[in-house]
């Protein structure tokens, strides 16, 4: 364990300057040596050459005991006679020095721990009857002292050039990295205070509600733990080549990052994760970079509700209702967020109205204007912000991608496990989702999942068709078939049937979308609530406004309280589809039009051409067109609107699907990344209109190919293969990164066997991808993206073939194993783990270049060819 993380928090500009009195200056015109310098030589406080008095050697011991004591609280702890012993202890072992048998380069081997128990060991009888802090005290200064004292070595003019080079570099980045935590270490004034605020944040986001979970033999949410999916996050390089990483790495090597998602994509999901991993001590070596930081999630709906202005920093812990706020002591969030300790986690932009949203960013600046140096972590829908909205303040821009085969796989699995029906619905329901392509194409995301997964079991594995019919179903379940079935009504019990539920509760909804927001007070639901009631006599009857609030927030499903005193929906597509519902019964169809150039609107316009008659749909889809064609700032907002509409719409005028689509039309092909998005939110509809490759620019082809990608369906298939034979990297490298998202075997024989091989690395995230491959012959570039075991690597690529290999997963193996490739040039390893050994790839006589994290300690490379090439990825 390294010094720091047990008790002795020295800096190293506390440090650096009295381990030098330690030692003798080089005279001048000291140069190069060719041999190793013994220890006891080169202090200075012994010998011939002594300059340090016995005194002045107890002072150098005295201030980094004492500076030790303060950094832990151990001054206020150990008594006077204790603390003196562990200054004579100090003492003691740093003279030792001065009889230590051995050479400069025999103690950088032997590494600072080594010789810190090597100095202490001949002064066992110094702390014998002390107390444990006391003796933990003395092993920590002087632990920290010799890494320090390393250091000091490999830095001096004398040191054997081209001696331990690679432990020299090591012992700098241990230093390095000790300092870090040091800045990462809470002083011990609020050590208590963070202590309580990490259970807190464990409490309180450490669980998910996960829909359909409220059956009989089930709580109702899920350990954070087992219910957390890592999906992936895209985006591309400042070369554009496009970019794949595990979402919860995203802020790894990253300060500041934009992530945008779907509804229901598991934005909030990622921000629970990060926020409760940082806040335990038990950290995998993935997210190691999280060690230290303090999380402040804030979800933009509850920062901004009733219209409040957004929190400066000392009102952060109270904006969001944690109930020790006020224990919080003072100026605690400047020293964290002072010292870069800060994990910032803006949930949600898009839950913010238009308007309000450059307030919202002139915010962020103000706040990274002020603490630059913590990590930002901004989410939002991928339509309310555009792109490089943060640019200026250097945020990278990714994309939470769409759940694909295996993760929908996985995902069903789990949920069955919770529900304790794996055997009887599980297996069922992934044949169907395999099976069924408008099954496949609405399990997407983590919500629609969970609600495919909830009304599969309810109906004994009968699902309806389309997405209105799933939300219907959905609702149906929640609102009367649960309760009744479950057989929860007594004789007494308020009774509110389905309809008057619906109406009741899409009218909240309603106000919500009105007012662009997210939550609103219970009074203002009781008020809405009481003004209903009066044209439902039979309902009223049942009890006041407050009891049949009460009812709905506890029978529902639907309602929740996120803090006491105010009320939202348990997902915003609740919302929006209830929201739709009221409108389309208001005959609001002009307010519906006029706000539909507004983000926040997009699935409320979507889901009330869903809820319409054929001659309303007309009416709703003829406006947008029509205020598209006479309006250029929206014009392409609009008629995509309306093109994604035609998913939704059941029965409609063929004109009007003409004209819709004759819009979209004009809008094809994209130019952008952000064209390529909106157009795939449209969904398949916008396969039938993509062109190409023929009479396309290379850009165009390229984000054409990015569009169909997007929509992830099989349906998409016929349309990337028109590019297979494509020449541009970016096509084809696009094109070998899909092949997750798709049917194994017929993306392999339509596509990934027609791609040309030059400098193409090909993905592979499962042994049946690795298979796939060996049938075609294999591949000279691979790029292992999942956990493969070397003997599969080995058993399905062609052992003559391969001549580069890229890793991106942890495999958890030495190297040797690939001598089997005699070909292998070319090796990157890109493995999510903090330290890496290569000492194994000496005996991989073939290998050329070697290419290796920047951020990681690696070892052994000292024992590598002189001939091969390394190089560090940033």
């Amino acid at each position: 364990m390294e010094p720091v993380s047990i008790g002795a928090r020295l800096a190293s500009s506390v440090v650096v300057p009295l381990v030098k009195k330690l030692f003798v200056t080089d005279g001048p015109g000291a140069g190069f040596v060719d041999r190793p310098v013994r220890i006891s030589k080169m202090v200075s406080f012994h010998g011939e050459k002594r300059t340090l008095s016995d005194s002045e050697l107890r002072k150098i011991a005295e201030e980094l005991v004492e500076r030790a004591a303060q950094s832990t609280g151990m001054s206020e702890r150990l008594p006077g006679f204790e603390y003196r012993a562990v200054v004579n202890a100090v003492t003691h072992s740093l003279g030792s020095l001065g009889h230590v048998d051995m050479d400069d380069v025999q103690a950088v081997q032997l590494g600072y721990l080594e010789l810190s128990r090597h100095l202490r060991s001949g002064n066992h009888a110094a702390t014998l009857g002390l107390s444990s802090d006391a003796v933990l005290l003395h092993a920590n200064v002087v632990d920290t002292a010799c890494l320090h004292i390393l250091h000091f070595f490999t830095t001096r003019s004398t040191f054997v050039p081209r001696t331990l080079v690679e432990q020299s570099r090591r012992i700098k980045e241990l230093s390095s990295k000790i300092d870090i935590l040091i800045l990462r270490t809470p002083s011990p004034a609020d050590g208590g205070f963070e202590e309580r605020y990490a259970r807190y944040i464990s409490r309180k986001h450490g669980k998910l509600t996960i829909f359909g979970l409220d059956l009989p033999e089930s709580s109702g949410s899920w350990p954070l733990d087992a219910a957390y999916l890592s999906l992936e996050a895209t985006g591309t390089t400042g070369d554009d080549i496009p970019l794949v990483l595990p979402a919860e790495q995203v802020l790894a090597g990253r300060d500041r990052v934009l992530l945008r998602g779907v509804a229901g994509s598991g934005k909030t999901t990622l921000v629970q994760w990060l926020a409760v991993s940082a806040a335990r001590n038990d950290l995998d070596e993935r997210l190691l970079y999280l060690h230290g930081l303090v999380p402040f999630v804030l979800p933009m709906r509850s920062l901004t509700r009733s219209g409040a202005r957004l929190p400066t920093p000392d009102e952060f812990l109270s904006a969001v209702g944690c109930p020790i706020a006020h224990a919080q002591p003072t100026g605690w969030y400047d020293r964290v967020l002072t010292a870069g300790r800060g994990l910032m986690l803006v949930d949600g932009i898009d839950e913010m109205p238009e308007g309000e949203r450059e307030e919202a960013r002139n915010w962020l600046r103000d706040l990274i204007g002020s603490y630059p140096k913590n990590r930002w972590l901004v989410t939002s829908r991928p339509s309310a912000v555009r792109e490089h909205w943060l640019g200026g303040e250097k945020f990278a821009e990714l994309d939470l991608a769409s759940m694909n085969r295996d993760d929908v796989a996985a995902f069903i699995r789990r949920w069955h496990k919770a529900a304790g029906s794996a055997d009887a619905y599980g297996k069922e329901l992934l044949y169907a989702v395999r099976a069924k392509q408008e099954l496949a194409r609405l399990a997407t995301n983590p919500l629609m999942c969970a609600l495919i997964c909830a009304l599969h079991r309810d109906r004994r594995g009968y699902l309806p068709d389309g997405r209105k019919e799933l939300y219907d179903a959905a609702l149906s379940m929640l609102l009367s078939r649960r309760d009744r079935e479950r057989g929860i009504y007594k004789t007494g019990d308020m009774r509110i049937g389905e309809t008057h539920q619906v109406q009741l509760i899409q009218k909240l909804a309603y106000w919500l979308i009105r007012n662009g927001r997210s939550e609103m007070d219970v009074k203002d639901v009781l008020d809405l609530l009481s003004q209903a009631l009066t044209a439902m006599p039979r309902v009223a009857e049942q009890g006041t406004g407050k009891q049949i609030y009460r009812h709905l927030l506890v029978r529902s499903g639907l309602l929740i309280e996120p803090i006491e005193g105010t009320m939202q929906f348990i997902h915003r597509t609740f919302q929006d589809y209830l929201g739709a519902r009221a409108a389309v019964e208001s005959l609001d169809f002009d307010f519906l039009g006029g706000n539909a150039h507004l983000d926040q609107w997009e699935d409320v316009i979507r889901m009330a051409v869903a809820h319409a008659r054929p001659a309303e749909r007309t009416r709703l889809l003829t406006g947008l067109i029509e205020r598209g064609d006479t309006s250029k700032d929206t014009r392409h907002r609009l008629h995509l609107l309306a093109a994604a509409c035609l998913d939704d719409a059941t029965e409609l005028d063929p004109a009007v699907r003409t004209e819709v689509q004759q819009r979209a039309e004009k809008l094809i092909p994209p130019h952008s990344v952000a064209q390529a998005r909106a157009l795939a939110d449209v969904g398949p509809v916008v396969l039938e209109l993509l062109q190409g490759p023929e009479d396309l620019t290379p850009d165009e082809a390229y984000f054409t190919v990015l569009t169909a990608v997007r929509i992830g369906t099989d349906a998409a298939i016929p349309v990337l293969t028109r590019f297979r034979t494509s020449d541009d990297l970016r096509v084809r490298t696009e094109l070998a990164l899909a092949w997750s998202r798709f049917d194994t075997d017929r993306y392999a024989e339509e596509i990934i066997a027609h791609l040309h091989e030059d400098d193409l690395y090909f993905v592979v995230s499962s042994s049946r991808e690795l298979r796939a491959l060996r049938l075609f012959g294999g591949r000279s570039l691979l790029r292992i993206t999942s956990p493969l075991s070397p003997e599969e690597i080995k058993e399905f690529c062609v052992a003559d073939r391969l001549s580069g290999l890229c890793i991106v997963a942890d495999l958890r193996c030495s190297w040797e194993w690939l001598t089997a490739f005699p070909r292998l040039t070319h090796l990157t390893l890109e493995i999510p783990h903090p330290n890496i050994d290569v000492s194994s790839l000496r005996h991989v006589r073939s290998l050329r270049t070697l290419r290796l994290p920047a951020t990681a300690i690696v070892d052994g490379t000292d024992q590598l060819s002189p001939n091969l090439e390394i190089t560090h990825i940033d």
